[in-house]
């Protein structure tokens, strides 16, 4: 099983982690990414990020990837959220 990992954090301080499910289907995997990522966004009262083409290097190269708070349309209650690829 996929597990999508989201991490917020407020001067250099984690102040949540929380996770999300991946599905195991046919779509095409940047698809259940953007899924999960959208599913997780909604939970926890986050807006949904830009992404941008340096997250899609970062996720590639790490299963990993930070947004920082100029990549969101509205202002945010943190500085940075991480999410992460973990196979449990």
């Amino acid at each position: 099983m996929t597990v999508l990992e989201g991490r917020l954090f407020v001067s250099n301080r984690m102040t949540e982690i929380f996770t999300v499910d991946m599905p195991e289907d046919d779509r095409p995997f940047s698809q259940r990414l953007e899924s999960a990522l959208i599913v997780m966004c909604r939970d926890h009262d986050i807006p949904v990020p830009m992404w941008m083409a340096q997250n899609t290097k970062e996720f590639a190269a790490f299963r990993q990837t930070i947004f920082f708070a100029d990549q969101y349309a509205q202002k945010v209650r943190f500085d940075r959220f991480q999410i992460k690829l973990v196979e449990m």
